[in-house]
């Protein structure tokens, strides 16, 4: 893990009518670091990926990512960042190999078979279901599917929401060995989710978030995950 700082929050603050979703948000993410937002349902998660992602503006402060601002030019974000929501939004009818040459030419990327069937293999997607439709393709896969396309796309920082929702342990092991690869190779990512035990086997480091504030944070320290009983604890408001 490196320190470049890539994602920072300085002060960040939303506000939408008379109510204060996001309250003065302090933390800089760096080169290589998986960082793990964590909360619960309310906390503020979502606004901070929509914040960052350049959908939601900031009241006061900021958020930047790759040295933009992500409410003065969002698109300068959104061409630098790789995104993967909850709900992968790819095409049921098309099989993975079709659905990434689709948004692969959609993003103007000209990538050879070679460079395409290289990232499936990456992300550890069996080559029999390449050509299968999406359909029929576990979450799992379709995460498989998405990440390559962003491996593709050579984007620096991937933002991912609730990654490890409806996967089951082994495929959790799995996704997190493949983000831990890629962190590895100088990518950053930054997940919110609220799954403590995916957060403390992949994160370098967790922050807290409840009702929009920043209630602690936690970090590894060399290659032993994050205690997972303290961040349970803290995660439930208990003393750990």
């Amino acid at each position: 893990m490196q320190t470049n700082s890539v994602i920072c929050a300085d002060a960040l603050t939303v506000r939408v009518e008379n109510r204060t979703l996001l309250d003065n948000l302090n933390f800089n993410v760096g080169k290589g670091e998986v960082f793990a937002l964590l909360g619960g349902n309310g906390a503020g998660k979502s606004t901070t990926l929509e914040t960052f992602l350049g959908l939601m503006k900031a009241s006061r402060g900021s958020a930047t990512v790759l040295g933009h601002n992500a409410t003065t030019h969002p698109n300068d974000v959104q061409k630098s960042v790789a995104y993967l929501p909850e709900s992968v939004t790819l095409y049921g009818h098309l099989s993975g190999l079709e659905n990434i040459r689709y948004f692969l030419s959609v993003a103007g990327v000209e990538k050879s078979d070679e460079d395409i069937f290289a990232a499936l293999r990456k992300v550890a997607l069996q080559e029999d279901s390449w050509n299968k439709a999406l359909s029929n393709y576990s979450k799992g896969m379709r995460q498989k599917t998405a990440i390559a396309l962003a491996l593709l796309r050579n984007a620096p920082v991937l933002f991912l929401d609730e990654p490890t929702s409806g996967l089951d342990p082994a495929a959790i092991d799995e996704f997190n060995a493949l983000v831990s690869e890629l962190a590895a190779n100088g990518a950053t990512i930054f997940m919110v989710t609220h799954d403590v035990y995916g957060a403390c086997q992949v994160a370098h480091r967790i922050v807290l978030l409840s009702n929009g504030k920043l209630t602690g944070s936690f970090e590894r320290v060399g290659d032993t995950p994050i205690d997972t009983e303290a961040v349970h604890a803290a995660f439930a408001g208990r003393k750990a």
